[in-house]
């Protein structure tokens, strides 16, 4: 790549991240589950190619993870309240710990070791391949537990979802049918708190890399905008190509098979230097 212009190197690029978000979108409506845990990986092996230093790298991707889910969030939140799925009796008090934790979160991801942060990524990836391959359903019955209990709930999920770059539908979902809520009440909350978690963790991010001398241009702290740029558009048009396929599936098999790519992110995350 020496004899590439340095126009040259950043439209090959755009192009890496352009084709990125095709994977991303395609995988996020062929699995169900929120693009932050396919698009840090995808990142992570990019900036590598790109030769930014592992030291920058993860604080980077993750922090970028999290502006691109504010930009592709907002249209899933925005039909959500258009068909009335908002459960406003406890999107408030939700919101508000997941903007304190996702803020909190920021910080003590910018604080920590880019081993330690790959390291806790790299957890979580495991534990969610283990919760796609479980058929486990919450019991039925329940009611949501008191408004002080979903707000440091949602503290909770703020800070582990800022840790690893994702909106925290993963979470946020099994807690409120845990608590009694319809599914599509549930999903529709979700959506909406998760728009809101994602901006404050992307302002805590571009906060916390302020000042850091190993950032690549067109950074602002840790958000990394030409890949934000070429990951959400492609991924908001190829998002229903994979709704499409996923309904032509068997979705054991797709449970399954995502699974099987967390745990190998995982150990090549847990693996690498």
């Amino acid at each position: 790549m020496g004899a590439q212009t340095g126009a040259e190197q950043a439209l090959l690029f755009l192009i890496l991240y352009l084709l990125a978000g095709v994977v991303v979108g395609v995988a996020s409506g062929l699995f169900g589950i929120g693009g932050g845990t396919i698009v840090v990986p995808v990142l992570l092996a990019i900036f590598a190619a790109q030769g930014l230093t592992p030291d920058i790298a993860m604080h980077l991707a993750v922090g970028t993870s999290m502006a691109t889910i504010v930009v592709t969030g907002l249209s899933s939140a925005r039909a959500h309240w258009q068909r009335g799925n908002l459960l406003t009796s406890a999107l408030p008090w939700l919101v508000t710990g997941l903007v304190g934790g996702a803020l909190a979160g920021s910080q003590i991801a910018a604080a920590l070791p880019a081993d330690v942060l790959r390291m806790i990524f790299a957890i979580f990836l495991l534990a969610i391949a283990a919760r796609m391959v479980s058929s486990k359903q919450p019991p039925a019955g329940r009611q949501l537990p008191a408004a002080a209990i979903v707000l440091t709930v949602g503290l909770i999920i703020g800070v582990i979802s800022a840790l690893v770059g994702i909106g925290g539908g993963a979470m946020m979902v099994p807690f409120l049918a845990w608590g009694g809520v319809a599914m599509r009440y549930a999903v529709g909350t979700s959506a909406a708190a998760g728009v809101c978690l994602a901006l404050a963790g992307s302002i805590g991010f571009v906060l916390a890399g302020t000042g850091d001398d190993l950032l690549p241009a067109w950074s602002t702290g840790y958000v990394y905008w030409p890949a934000v740029f070429g990951i959400t558009i492609s991924s908001v048009l190829f998002a229903p190509l994979g709704a499409r396929l996923a309904s032509r599936l068997p979705e054991l098999l797709l449970r399954r098979a995502f699974a099987v790519f967390l745990v190998l992110v995982s150990l090549r995350l847990l693996t690498s230097g």
